[in-house]
């Protein structure tokens, strides 16, 4: 990062867990280190954002400090939020994450907040939306490409729209256009009917969407894959670095700059 840039404050929301730590076995809040390690590579600063009772006001508060968002993967969001009876593969309700998310994404999106959502985080953007989700992919593709289980990610190729903002974070056209662009998958659910104001920016090769952002509205990108799992591949943290960035100079006309030697 050039020195003496403004680094950007990315708010990253986590689990809340059953978790064992030593002697300890406590309900605990947590994100794999890859998430903030990519954001702090990208040029951002890393806030971690635990699930906890929520309203509006508070979830302003929370926003006043950050210059993006990112909703991070987990569990699956409450099928009850898009009107339909939960499959017998989906997981137990996380209320209080489904609501902490919800309220900070339509804020953020409200205060034209850069956002980035991975995994769940695409899905929450649909269903904040209105939109819908398929809840178990193996019913609909027949297979379990999407998720191999085990914590394996698998590699699956996606389609990007070239005209998508996507396609920009990615350096892609319609000349450089890439179909067989591969991204690390786990998910077992996937957008459905889409969100209003929702535009798709790339599908897998049986049709299943990976990826949606706004349109024509501001920064608000979400990819169905994982991006953190491509550690060295950080386009997608810089997009949403960059567009951090560039909110807070428009916000904050004279942030506080790291001198040199605060900066790695």
């Amino acid at each position: 990062m050039a020195e003496g840039k403004y680094r950007p404050v990315i708010g990253l929301t986590t689990y809340l867990e059953q978790t064992v730590s030593g002697v300890w076995n406590v309900p605990a809040s947590f994100l794999p280190k890859v998430y903030f390690e990519a954001v702090t590579k990208a040029g951002g600063i890393a806030v971690l954002l635990p699930p906890q009772p929520v309203t509006c006001a508070i979830a302003d508060r929370v926003l006043d400090g950050l210059d993006g968002l990112i909703i991070t993967g987990g569990k699956d969001l409450d099928p009850a939020l898009y009107g339909q009876a939960a499959h017998p593969e989906t997981d137990e309700p996380r209320p209080d994450r489904d609501e902490w998310e919800s309220a900070l994404l339509v804020r953020a999106l409200d205060r034209e907040i850069p956002f980035l959502g991975i995994c769940r985080g695409a899905q929450v953007l649909n269903v904040a939306l209105g939109g819908t989700l398929h809840q178990h992919l193996p019913d609909v593709v027949g297979d379990r490409r999407f998720q191999a289980g085990g914590g394996v990610f698998n590699s699956v190729g996606v389609d990007v729209v070239p005209s998508s903002r996507l396609a920009e974070l990615l350096a892609q056209d319609a000349e450089s256009h890439r179909p067989e662009l591969s991204v690390p998958v786990y998910h077992h659910q996937a957008i459905d009917r889409l969100g209003a104001g929702l535009a798709v920016s790339a599908t897998a090769e049986d049709g299943t969407i990976e990826a949606v952002e706004l349109a024509g509205g501001p920064f608000a990108v979400a990819v169905q894959w994982h991006p953190e799992e491509s550690k060295e591949d950080l386009r997608l943290f810089a997009g949403l670095v960059d567009a951090a960035r560039e909110f807070a100079m428009t916000r904050r006309p004279n942030p506080p700059i790291l001198k040199a030697v605060d900066a790695p």
